[in-house]
C-alpha cells in the first residue's frame, strides 16, 4: 500500500493542476487582463460614453423640439384665432355697410319716386290746367253762340264775350265748390 501511495504521489492529480501551470495561468491572465485593461476597456468606455452622449443630445434635440413645436401650435393657434377674429369683423363691418347702403338705395329709391309722383302732379296739373283752358274756350265759344241764338243779338265782340264767358265760369265754380266739399 505504501507503494500505491507513493506511486500516487508521483503522478500528477487530474484534478489539481501543477503548480508551474497555475503560475503560467496566472501570468497569462494578467498579461490578458493588462493588455484589455489597457486597450480595450477604454475603447469600451469612449464607445460607451459616445453611445451615452448620442442619446442624450438625442433626448434633449427632442426635448428641444417638442418646446420648438409646442410654440409653433401655441402660435399657429394664436394666428388661427386672430384670422378667425378679423374674418368676423370683416364679417361684421360687410353686413353693417351693407345695410348702410341698402338704406341709402331706399331713401334713393324714396327720393326718386316723391320726385317722379311731385313731377306727374305737375304734369297732371298742367294737363288738368290746359284741359280746363279748353274747356272755357270750348264752353264759352258754345254759351256765346247759345247766347246769340237766344239773344238773336250778336256778341260778337271778344271783349265783352269774354267777360260774360269768365262771369258764367265764376258763378259756376261758385255753385259746384260747395258741392265738391
Amino acid at each position: 500500500m505504501t507503494a500505491i501511495l507513493l506511486a500516487a504521489e508521483e503522478e500528477p492529480s487530474p484534478i489539481l493542476p501543477h503548480t508551474s501551470e497555475i503560475i503560467l495561468g496566472l501570468i497569462a491572465f494578467g498579461l490578458v487582463l493588462w493588455v484589455l485593461w489597457k486597450y480595450a476597456v477604454p475603447r469600451f468606455e469612449q464607445a460607451y460614453k459616445e453611445r451615452t452622449e448620442k442619446i442624450e443630445g438625442g433626448i434633449q434635440k427632442a426635448e428641444q423640439a417638442q418646446a420648438e413645436a409646442e410654440q409653433a401650435l401655441h402660435k399657429y393657434t394664436a394666428q388661427l384665432a386672430e384670422a378667425r377674429a378679423d374674418a368676423a369683423r370683416i364679417r361684421d363691418d360687410a353686413r353693417i355697410e351693407a345695410e348702410q347702403i341698402k338704406e341709402e338705395l331706399r331713401a334713393q329709391a324714396q327720393e326718386e319716386a316723391n320726385r317722379i309722383v311731385a313731377q306727374g302732379r305737375a304734369q297732371l296739373e298742367a294737363q288738368r290746367a290746359q284741359i280746363v283752358a279748353e274747356l272755357r274756350a270750348d264752353l264759352g265759344r258754345h254759351a256765346v253762340e247759345l247766347a246769340s241764338r237766344v239773344v238773336g243779338e250778336s256778341l260778337e265782340d271778344e271783349a265783352r264775350q269774354r267777360g260774360t264767358v269768365d262771369r258764367f265760369l265764376d258763378e259756376l265754380d261758385a255753385v259746384s265748390a260747395p258741392a265738391r266739399n
